[in-house]
């Protein structure tokens, strides 16, 4: 599912990173902030939760904008949100709504990414 939203935000003209856990995810983010995270929360250890906890009480990234990413359905969209995520997007996923989601949130209409 990663190389999936890679290739298609990719192929929009996104630059991504990625990392394949939560705590190579936390590491990335330090290193060079991002402007925006798409985050599994059942990625490994540790989780996105946690992750998305341990980025929003971190006030050099409390600002950076995190998109949920979860096959649990929209039952917990909600949760997502009371944790800080932005936004919230469930597998599988529409391509063009991915695409739309990511613009929003970054303030670029999706044909200039």
């Amino acid at each position: 599912m990663r190389e999936a939203m890679r290739m298609v935000l990719e192929g929009e003209g996104f630059d991504v990173s990625e990392a394949a856990d939560g705590r190579s995810a936390l590491a990335a983010i330090r290193a060079d902030q991002p402007d925006l995270v798409l985050l599994d929360l059942n990625m490994p250890g540790p989780g996105g939760a946690d992750v998305l906890s341990e980025i929003k009480h971190d006030p050099a990234n409390a600002d950076l904008r995190v998109i949920v990413v979860t096959a649990a359905g929209e039952e917990g969209r909600e949760d997502a949100l009371s944790l800080g995520a932005d936004g919230y997007f469930t597998k599988p996923f529409n391509p063009a709504a991915l695409v739309k989601t990511v613009s929003g949130l970054l303030g670029v209409p999706p044909d200039d990414a």
